[in-house]
């Protein structure tokens, strides 16, 4: 019975996930005209909010922190393991948006979907049932990852503001604020709830339903990233060939 309900949970996770990607936009880097105005044009405590709000929102960076967090107890394994995602994304903001370093945002954003499928696939288990070995160290690979989120919230950044505006520097401190107290804001209500999930009897089944569901969601997000990169080069190389032939 306990055998049925758990497949049944896993069927369903997996449908919601797919669910969700679908309705997902595929252009989940895109940038509104409101918030490039702002970032131009608003004070310092503007782009502290956009920075919030682009952590709310980008749910590809909150999938992963929702994976990272299922196996972690207690205080000091929480702060440590945020602690070096928060360290690689700032130094990839940073750097990447001072020096002017930038990629395609539908790759970054596809790189960034198979983290998630990654930490998915760690969570369940399926490197030891699958390759015979132990993942590789989480903390190493927590903080790569954030070099790699912190590489696609710099895109974004680099999307809203002119590399020669003369508060460049203060506006990336202050989005970088509010990066980190949006991350806060999603990290305390996730700690709260995988908290309390923890202390219920369908614990174990749900926590692989919920696994299976990131597995699928970051595939999913994968496959919209990738579409969105060949629909996006399509577009170009027709402009190009349009305004080769006038």
């Amino acid at each position: 019975m306990a055998g049925t309900k758990g497949r049944m949970l896993l069927r369903g996770a997996a449908a919601l996930a797919v669910s969700a990607v679908m309705a997902a936009p595929a252009l989940a880097h895109d940038v509104s005209e409101h918030a490039r105005q702002m970032m131009l044009e608003g004070g310092l405590i503007d782009v502290v909010w956009i920075g919030a709000e682009h952590m709310l929102t980008g749910y590809d960076h909150l999938l992963f922190l929702l994976g990272v967090l299922f196996f972690l107890q207690g205080f000091g394994p929480i702060v440590r393991f945020i602690t070096a995602f928060t360290l690689g994304h700032t130094l990839t903001l940073m750097g990447a948006t001072m020096l002017g370093i930038t990629a395609n945002a539908y790759l970054v954003d596809a790189v960034i979907a198979l983290t998630v499928c990654y930490k998915a696939f760690e969570n369940l288990g399926l490197f030891r049932s699958w390759f015979g070995v132990d993942a590789p160290n989480l903390i190493y690979m927590v903080f790569l990852f954030g070099l790699i989120h912190g590489f696609g919230l710099s895109t974004r950044l680099q999307d809203m503001t002119l590399v020669e505006d003369s508060a460049l520097v203060s506006k990336i401190l202050a989005f970088n604020v509010g990066v980190e107290l949006g991350q806060v804001a999603a990290l305390s209500l996730m700690i709260g709830v995988v908290r309390l999930w923890r202390q219920t009897t369908v614990w174990t089944p749900v926590m692989r339903a919920a696994n299976l569901a990131l597995l699928v969601a970051g595939l999913g997000l994968f496959a919209v990233q990738m579409d969105g990169f060949v629909r996006d080069d399509t577009q170009v190389a027709a402009m190009v060939a349009t305004s080769a032939k006038g």
